[in-house]
């Protein structure tokens, strides 16, 4: 008889796991398959360590450590291992500002100055939604390049010296006309959430969040707190790798100051979609795509984002996280009850594609092939150009032999060609989307080619060129 899991996992949950698994064939061959990948990307990234966990319907298939939590002193990742988390914790911050709308003390469609009055939008009106769903258009605190240097986020900065770096900074578009990942967005509702409920950001999600849903190895990761199983971070070096550069949680707040385990995550994964956080009303609000002003459809919601795995039909909701020495990755198929957890403590790490793989394995899917084939220089100069798709205008150029397309001040997403005009965009920056690869489609055309887009939704999104 399977195990069945309902919550955090003691010991004798965890033997009473491995002793139902080692009865069931295909669960051995299906563990072996994760063991693989997991310890594929340890090798080849490579990563120093990285806790899983598996949940589907029910059961706990599979939840282990890999590689080390602590390179220096070889102490080895495990389920209990504690990682930071990154932009994970903005669908904390999400569900915490609907519980708070849910009691009447945040309206989401009221300008946000309303709860942060010393705050100057300079005429415009910025809705707390469009604080939720990255459409503000407020300038994000992590995209000023050289205006913010590196070595100011190692020191506490109280809110009023970053909120005041934020509100002098033009918008970059006009309020819901366009999307923009915004970490700013996030810190201004840790604001509200302090302001509204008279709690600081750290005490309203413990006392809230996860003290209520038994969350005992997830917190606000203070430096200074003594944290049992806490990883350490690492980049990766030229031979090796190096302790990642310090940052102080007062930096990313509550767009990225969270660290948990992979057994919390799944808790709390479970919990937020069966009403438990927020009633389920609520919960279809912070999944659902984000409409802008022009009709465009994003795949972003509040704090959460949804596209199909390998572009087929199982519908995933999740989101990932960046953070000094950490990636992190936590995914939901609603469809077939299924939940990833995946965290690593080194930069560059890729969470996010052992997760899709992990999900795959488990469904018995075959995620289609990514290719990276030369595009002949004749192919890619027909390419290139400006298009406008939806609010975009978007630049295909070449980048050394390679085809990129880019909006400015963003990062370019790489073109993977496929063959016959067929590229894969990752990640997909440049087109208002989050956390998905999507493939583009350039048609033959006379006297050049016409540009499609397949929206990680469903559907094809078809661009106007506008110059060459």
């Amino acid at each position: 008889m399977a195990a069945r899991w309902t919550g955090p996992l003691t010991s004798l949950a965890l033997s009473a796991l491995t002793a139902a698994s080692a009865q069931t064939g295909d669960r051995g061959a299906l563990v072996a398959r994760i063991d693989s990948l997991v310890e594929a990307e340890l090798r080849d990234g490579p990563t120093v360590g990285m806790s899983v966990a598996v949940y589907r319907r029910g059961e706990l298939l599979h939840a282990k450590g890999y590689g080390f939590a602590d390179l220096e002193q070889r102490v080895p990742a495990s389920v209990e291992t504690v990682y930071r988390l990154g932009s994970v914790t903005k669908q904390f911050t999400a569900a915490a500002v609907l519980q708070l709308a849910e009691q009447g003390k945040i309206s989401l469609d009221e300008d946000f100055t309303r709860y942060l009055p010393d705050f100057s939008t300079g005429g415009r009106r910025v809705s707390v939604t469009q604080l939720l769903n990255h459409t503000s258009g407020i300038k994000s605190y992590t995209s000023l390049g050289e205006a913010v240097s590196r070595d100011s986020f190692r020191v506490d900065l109280p809110p009023a010296r970053l909120l005041a770096l934020i509100r002098s900074q033009p918008f970059d578009f006009e309020p819901g006309t366009s999307w923009l990942y915004n970490n700013s967005g996030f810190y201004l509702l840790g604001q509200i959430i302090e302001r509204v409920s008279g709690e600081s950001y750290a005490d309203y999600l413990r006392h809230h969040l996860f003290e209520p849903l038994g969350l005992e190895s997830t917190s606000y990761c203070d430096e200074r707190a003594v944290v049992r199983h806490r990883a350490k971070g690492y980049d990766r070096a030229e031979h090796g790798f190096r302790n990642t550069t310090p940052i102080s949680m007062s930096i990313p707040y509550a767009a990225g100051s969270l660290c948990s385990t992979v057994l919390d995550l799944v808790a709390w994964r479970r919990a937020l979609a069966n009403g438990r956080v927020i009633s389920r009303a609520s919960y279809q609000r912070m999944i659902a795509p984000t409409l802008l002003a022009g009709g465009w459809r994003t795949n972003y919601g509040f704090g959460l984002a949804r596209y199909r795995l390998g572009g087929g039909p199982n519908e995933v909701v999740r989101h990932g996280g960046t953070i000094n020495g950490f990636q992190a990755n936590l995914m939901y198929l609603p469809g077939d009850d299924l939940i990833v957890a995946a965290l690593a403590n080194t930069s560059g790490s890729d969470p996010v594609g052992v997760s899709d793989r992990i999900a795959a394995a488990v469904l018995g899917l075959e995620l289609p092939m990514v290719r990276d084939e030369p595009v002949p220089a004749e192919e890619a100069a027909r390419y290139t150009g400006r298009y406008r798709l939806g609010p975009w205008t978007v630049e295909v150029r070449l980048q050394g032999d390679r085809l990129v397309a880019a909006q400015p001040g963003l990062p370019p997403s790489r073109l993977l060609a496929q063959g016959g005009g067929r590229f894969v965009a990752r990640p997909v920056f440049a087109f208002g989307l989050y956390g998905t690869e999507t493939t583009l489609r350039f048609e033959p055309g006379s006297p050049s080619p016409g540009l499609s887009l397949d929206h990680p939704l469903g559907g094809t999104a078809a661009a106007k060129r506008v110059n060459r």
